[in-house]
């Protein structure tokens, strides 16, 4: 039985953080950091060894073994800032339109800078993800 190689971590957030080599992507971690921060009330953990994550929620796999995942989180990634919005994007379609430059996957919203996009709109999807995911769970 493989295990799960993402779990939450006693490392520090701040040096991962300042860890990131580019200065702007560096910047724009700290204003997501603070985002997610005020949207959940909750202190930033680490997820292995590059992901930042809020709240944590449990989960069964398809083996029906029990896991955890951080309801929101995100990762300053090499290619770009990837935002981890569990629920998916199927509710977002209005909102994804006024973004702003991104692109999407199943759960992941990408985005090269916080310049390319309507900050406020990004909270307002952070907010919705976070409120759907504590209200109404996830059901992969």
């Amino acid at each position: 039985m493989a295990e799960i190689k993402t779990k939450a971590t006693d490392a520090d957030v701040s040096v991962f953080l300042e860890s990131v080599e580019d200065p702007q992507k560096r910047a724009d971690s700290l204003v997501i950091l603070n985002m997610l921060k005020d949207i959940t009330g909750y202190e930033p953990v680490m997820w292995g060894d590059s992901m930042v994550g809020f709240d944590r929620f449990e989960y069964k796999n398809s083996k029906g073994e029990k896991n955890f995942w951080p309801v929101i989180g995100f990762s300053p990634r090499k290619q770009n800032l990837t935002l981890y919005i569990m629920p998916g994007f199927e509710r977002f379609g209005s909102q994804l339109e006024k973004l702003g430059k991104h692109s999407i996957s199943k759960g992941c919203l990408y985005i090269k800078r916080l310049a390319d996009v309507d900050v406020s709109v990004l909270k307002k999807i952070a907010e919705e993800s976070y409120r759907v995911m504590k209200e109404e769970g996830w059901h992969p």
